[in-house]
């Protein structure tokens, strides 16, 4: 097979990942070998490859194919998550672009619409996944919305609920109103903004006093129930038991008092609006006051709104604004910092709503779960730093908001049967519910007949993590058939590799319900891999402009030099700076091997004897090799990806490539002999082996060029090198070496010696190395004699290894004459440069007012000056 003269990786990566899934390299099912499983973190069904996936599915592409190489039954499975806010918001928006509005639609023509934009749309990612190397079990792939998932999902929620953990409540929920539905605590992203302070002026009732409240709202007064005030203020114990006039609105309210008012903060009175805020619908719980909910459900205002009916919330808080001030009850304004929340999915600014909601109860749920991390050591997470984190949420959970008002997702399996509020059963079929209302019916004393029509089930769905936290139980069917042998055999998982950012979303989740549904952990470790910035620091988003085309950096640097770029950078949970540069490295770093594979295939190969220096190079090189190797299997072991990385990087370009085929490579025109050929090839096939996981494509490229193979010698099935005997006496033997070639060849270059000019060299041995090296010193530098001598040679060019001094004798080995007027022509300008100085220092003026640092610094470059004249004038004596 004819051998390109340069790696390119287009002819390349298509080739070899469609020789891969022929031969079913990547799929699994359950025998008598050790399992290896990790599930991929389901991209949305609505995403396209960016840098945080590029990353994060890199290495575990890397854990799973070195797994793999060791004999594991690697077992990758990819996903999809049906993201139900992201996606019915593109669908919503492709309907309104084709003049369609969702209300005008039944919930089954919309579901229509969602389905042909998911077949349509989704699973781009996937695709792209394979572009970058991903060897997932793709016959595996599933879809939180395929049938089996969601009947997962649903039989998990009559299970919960029949156990009394799911319960449907009146709360006060975090409301979007772009995408008009609820959202959990941690889809709110909290952001520091500047606003106003509005000072209120309300008339008490029945006088001419005013009470001046301070709000950040001034549009909710017309949702006030009460004024409050401290019992302990006395500015204010002349009002307790009075009433306020609400401006505009004309509402008469109650002044109530509680010790919960901040008699620092604003004026100390505080309006209290219990339907859009959370501790005051705490408030107004304890007083007993009425409930105004002034908003509509996308945040424009209701009837209650008076004259700004049918507006949206922040242009009346300006009109609102304005008007209270042309009527006289603002008071005055202030700039104010203020934490706004916002919805993760949409960035619109969140409403605090009352609403009904499911919710699961999640403080006995989450005690198994806290321990797994923090007692019992059964997850561990890396970094270790993460355990803090962890712990705060688990400690300080809540009860899970799981409703949504949406209709792309798993509908709610409860069904109502009646008028009353507690009138609902849930099933996991529409016919058990029947059944199940039909005896709730006749355990009431009713006896009138249902039949499936009279059934309406609730209408919202599942927070689309209800689903994703079943995620690793639930691709191996283990929910619906806890018992099947897939789920006995893959269960648990062995890595999970995800970002610290939904940790809590989605990481703690899935321990739960591990917990919960299997009696034991999802997973056993955890890799938080670090957010991709910018080379100014700055989070990569399409808003900014700053993240690049995955698809077009796989174009330009190869899949390999891309995955290579970014694993040298992205220490575990530490966040990664991409520069473009990496990839390039990564590009580099290909060609490099791609080029040393090319001249060992240009080598010709002779029946010869062994040369001594090739012997012991590969010697050296075995116990570099394996040394390398314990290195990797640490760094592995600590999830140090980006090390293991370094050293097998190290290992071939350095030691493999600038030492190794140095030393063996024959003299020019000559041929190699055998014996040195073929353990150079079974040394670069064990390279290839430990780069697999990093690079595939062109290891397997290269191994395939090596041999005429069949399929079960591929690369991607090999063995993985185990590490053999290091001798450290002899690394260090050669390390010494490296330091006196490294001489030799500076002399050389310092003097501009030419290579095929033979050196001698000279030892005044203090540290006695051995002689057995003096063959790899010849061989690297042209020294054609080695001699050992007691005293220092006059008139010879030295440097020091250690305790060693090494001379090399100049005689005609260079150009006396003109090495005497290079040296005198630096010896005058250095002499010239010491007088400048001491000029400047001479000068009394100059010395007692220069900074004391700039003085020091001057003496120093008279002392180096000084220090580099005597030596140039000892090297000029012995060229005379």
């Amino acid at each position: 097979m004819e051998i390109p003269s340069k790696y390119d990786p287009k002819s390349v990566e298509g080739k070899w990942y469609d020789y891969w899934m022929k031969n079913n390299f990547f799929h699994s099912t359950p025998d008598a070998r050790e399992p290896y499983t990790i599930v991929i973190p389901p991209p949305n069904v609505t995403g396209i490859l960016h840098m945080g996936h590029m990353l994060n599915n890199t290495i575990q592409d890397v854990l799973i194919r070195r797994a793999r190489l060791m004999g594991r039954n690697a077992c990758w499975v990819p996903g999809m998550d049906h993201a139900s806010i992201a996606t019915e918001a593109k669908v919503v928006a492709k309907l309104k672009a084709d003049g369609i509005k969702k209300a005008d639609l039944s919930r089954e023509e919309f579901l229509k619409h969602a389905w042909d934009w998911t077949d349509e749309y989704g699973g781009v990612i996937l695709d792209q996944l394979k572009k970058l190397g991903c060897s997932c079990d793709w016959d595996r792939t599933k879809f939180t919305m395929d049938d089996d998932m969601s009947a997962s999902v649903i039989k998990v929620f009559v299970n919960l609920f029949d156990k009394g953990l799911i319960y449907r409540g009146h709360r006060m929920v975090n409301w979007d109103p772009e995408a008009k539905t609820t959202l959990s605590d941690e889809e709110v992203i909290y952001e520091e903004k500047q606003g106003l302070l509005y000072y209120l002026a309300y008339q008490v009732e029945g006088s001419n006093e005013k009470v001046t409240i301070a709000t950040t709202r001034p549009e909710t007064i017309l949702g006030d129930t009460a004024i409050c005030i401290n019992p302990n203020d006395d500015r204010f114990g002349h009002l307790k038991g009075k009433r306020v006039v609400v401006p505009i609105c004309g509402r008469v309210i109650p002044i109530i008092e509680d010790d919960y008012v901040d008699m620092e903060f604003g004026t100390g009175c505080l309006k209290v609006t219990p339907a859009h805020d959370v501790n005051d619908k705490a408030l107004g719980e304890k007083h007993q006051l009425e409930t105004i909910d002034i908003f509509n459900d996308d945040a424009s205002l209701n009837s209650f709104g008076l004259h700004y009916q049918g507006k949206d919330r922040f242009v009346v808080r300006k009109e609102i604004a304005k008007e209270l001030e042309d009527k006289g009850f603002l008071v005055k304004t202030e700039t104010h910092i203020n934490k706004v929340g916002t919805s993760e999915r949409t960035k619109a600014v969140i409403e605090p709503k009352l609403s009904d909601q499911w919710f699961l109860k999640m403080e006995d749920l989450a005690k198994p779960a806290l321990d797994a991390v923090m007692s019992t050591g059964d997850v561990k997470l890396y970094p270790k730093k993460f355990e803090n984190t962890y712990r705060h949420w688990m400690e300080n959970v809540r009860d899970w908001n799981i409703s949504r008002q949406l209709w792309w997702g798993q509908q709610i399996p409860a069904y109502y049967y009646g008028d009353g509020e507690n009138d609902f059963v849930v099933a996991e079929t529409k016919a058990e519910a029947l059944t199940k209302a039909q005896a709730a019916l006749s355990a009431k004393g009713e006896h009138r007949s249902l039949v499936l029509e009279d059934l309406r089930q609730d209408p919202d769905v599942l927070d689309t993590w209800f689903s994703s936290w079943l995620w690793p139980i639930s691709v191996f069917g283990g929910i619906l058939e806890p018992e099947n042998e897939e789920v006995n055999y893959y269960y648990p998982t062995n890595d999970l590799v995800t970002g610290p950012d939904i940790l809590f979303f989605w990481v703690a989740r899935m321990i739960v319900a591990g917990y919960e549904f299997r009696g034991e952990r999802p997973f056993e470790n955890v890799y938080f891999t670090g957010l991709v910035r910018d080379k100014q620091r700055r989070k990569m988003s399409k808003s900014l402009g700053n993240s690049p085309d995955a698809l077009k950096l796989i174009d330009d640097y190869g899949a390999d030099g891309v995955r290579v770029g970014l694993l040298l950078s992205s220490a575990a949970g530490n966040d990664l700076m991409f520069d473009e540069d990496l990839c390039q490295q990564g590009k580099n770093f290909a060609n490099k091997i791609w080029n040393g594979f090319r001249l060992l295939q240009g080598w010709e190969v002779g029946d010869l004897p062994q040369p001594e220096a090739s012997k012991l190079a590969l010697e050296w090189y075995d116990s570099k090799f394996n040394e390398t190797v314990l290195e990797i299997e640490d760094h592995f072991s600590k999830y140090r990806i980006s090390d293991a990385l370094m050293c097998i990087y190290k290992l071939v370009w350095d030691d493999y490539s600038s030492w190794l085929l140095e030393l063996v490579k024959p003299a020019y025109q000559k041929p190699i002999d055998k014996t040195t050929f073929d353990a150079v090839i079974q040394v670069f096939e064990n390279n290839l082996k430990l780069l697999h996981p990093f690079m595939p494509f062109l290891t397997e490229e290269i191994w395939q060029h090596i041999s005429n193979r069949k399929p079960e010698d591929a690369l991607v099935v090999s063995q993985w090198p185990k590490a053999g005997n290091v001798d450290m006496g002899l690394i260090k033997e050669f390390e010494f070496t490296q330091e006196v070639i490294a001489g030799v060849r500076t002399i050389r270059k310092d003097k501009n010696i030419p290579m095929k000019e033979a050196l001698e060299l000279s030892l005044l041995n203090e540290e006695k190395t051995p002689a057995r090296w003096d063959v790899v010193v010849k061989k690297l530098t042209n020294v054609s004699e080695i001699s050992y001598i007691n005293a220092p040679l006059e008139g010879a060019l030295s440097f020091r290894v250690k305790s060693n001094e090494y001379f090399v004798p100049m005689s005609g080995a260079i150009d006396i004459e003109a090495e005497v007027l290079k040296i005198t022509e630096e010896l005058n300008y250095t002499k010239g440069f010491l007088k400048s100085v001491q000029k400047k220092l001479s000068n009394e003026r100059f010395v007692n007012n220069a900074p004391e640092q700039v003085v020091a610094m001057e003496k120093k470059k008279v002392a180096d000056a000084e220090a580099k004249i005597e030596t140039l004038e000892k090297s000029l004596a012995s060229l005379q």
